[in-house]
């Protein structure tokens, strides 16, 4: 028996358009993780996928589930964009012809409001808030024009449409993410000085980390270095306990969507006995991270403790080497330079004393202090609250 369609005129554009075609996608990253980030695609993305990584993020074609599959498991972006269109614009006039040609009901539902956002170079538009009011204009008057053929789905949050100009050329995105991708779904609280999440995964990829051993992570603070292990330990997704943008699209396919995450959650291997090990001095942020590893079912992988660095050998938790990923306290956190320094110094000596044989991820909060780490060590300069820092990873002898 034939299966009869019931597609709508809107449902068949969106397929021939949209879920039919090859679409080209940018995952932004923060700045030095691009290779990295690129290297994330190829591991799941088909052979002979365009990936190509560039200043802030990398650009890579696919279709529809293959963004998805982005947004669940990439660890070191920031946030997916999806191009929509890209033309050539001098002045207003022509942006505004460009902009009204575009199907804006094959990515936003009518009535929903849009965020946008527009960055400029050398260019003669460079009225950023002109052009944010030329398309929203264009939006509305495309909708005025074509009358909604089924009810409006108003999305979770307002849809994000990202402009860049550069040179008069004009490329239009829209965001599938949402939320940052830094924010997994796992710690609601705000700790005083946060290691993002797809830094610490970073750190964590480019020191070497498998999952397969086990890690220490001994001034865990918030606990991005623990959480981020415990997830590949298992081989939970990254983006595993969120939502995104791109399920409150025209376009979402959810089947699709269910199917991914079927055979993600396939993969997943549960782990019972601790083989991340987090500490901190401060018995209540123990407790918050605690209750977020608990929350998550993430308890029975890694065991948390109110404990002094300097007051515990690593044999004390395991009898195998691995991998010890350290955010020293410093600035605010600690109350002076000076002291910060200090600190620096003695955890390098303490490390050198007892972690003999380990891997370690260890970040310096200023690139100065790469010449008083007294074991050998790959420099890696990144991003941190706004200021440049460095990532010493490699063995101690």
């Amino acid at each position: 028996m034939t299966r009869s369609t019931t597609d709508t005129p809107l449902q068949k554009r969106i397929k021939r358009h949209v879920t039919g075609r090859l679409q080209r996608f940018f995952a932004a990253t923060a700045p030095g993780l691009e290779t990295v980030c690129r290297n994330e695609l190829k591991s799941f993305l088909p052979p002979g996928t365009h990936i190509a990584a560039g200043q802030g993020g990398v650009e890579f074609d696919g279709r529809l589930p293959d963004c998805y599959l982005a947004n669940l498991n990439l660890h070191t972006a920031n946030r997916i964009l999806m191009r929509i269109r890209t033309f050539y614009a001098a002045d207003f006039r022509q942006l505004e012809k460009s902009l009204v040609d575009i199907p804006w009901e094959l990515y936003v539902h009518p009535g929903n409001k849009t965020r946008i956002h527009v960055t400029t170079r050398q260019s003669r538009l460079y009225h950023k808030d002109a052009i944010t009011e030329r398309i929203q204009e264009c939006i509305l008057f495309r909708f005025a024009q074509n009358t909604p053929e089924e009810p409006c789905r108003a999305a979770a949050d307002a849809p994000q449409i990202f402009v860049r100009v550069f040179q008069n050329d004009v490329a239009i995105s829209i965001d599938s993410s949402g939320e940052l991708l830094y924010k997994r779904g796992i710690k609601p609280h705000a700790a005083r000085a946060p290691l993002r999440e797809t830094i610490a995964a970073a750190a964590l990829i480019l020191a070497g980390y498998t999952g397969a051993e086990p890690l220490i992570d001994p001034l865990c603070g918030s606990g991005s270095f623990s959480l981020e292990a415990a997830l590949m330990a298992q081989h939970i997704p990254p983006g595993w306990y969120r939502d995104f943008a791109f399920r409150h699209w025209p376009s979402f396919q959810p089947g699709r969507w269910k199917h991914l995450r079927r055979r993600a959650e396939m993969k997943i291997v549960p782990i019972k006995t601790p083989v991340v090990f987090a500490s901190d001095r401060d018995q209540q942020t123990i407790n918050t991270l605690k209750e977020n590893l608990s929350r998550q079912g993430l308890a029975d992988v890694v065991a948390a403790s109110t404990r002094n660095f300097f007051d515990y050998s690593p044999k004390e938790w395991t009898d195998r080497t691995g991998l010890v990923a350290l955010n020293p306290p410093f600035g605010r956190r600690l109350g002076s330079l000076q002291e910060s320094d200090a600190l620096f110094a003695e955890i390098c000596q303490w490390l050198k004393k007892e972690y003999r044989g380990w891997k370690f991820a260890l970040i310096a909060p200023r690139i100065s202090l790469v010449d008083k780490v007294s074991f050998k060590s790959v420099v890696h300069i990144l991003p941190l609250g706004g200021i440049k820092i460095a990532l010493l990873t490699g063995k101690i002898p």
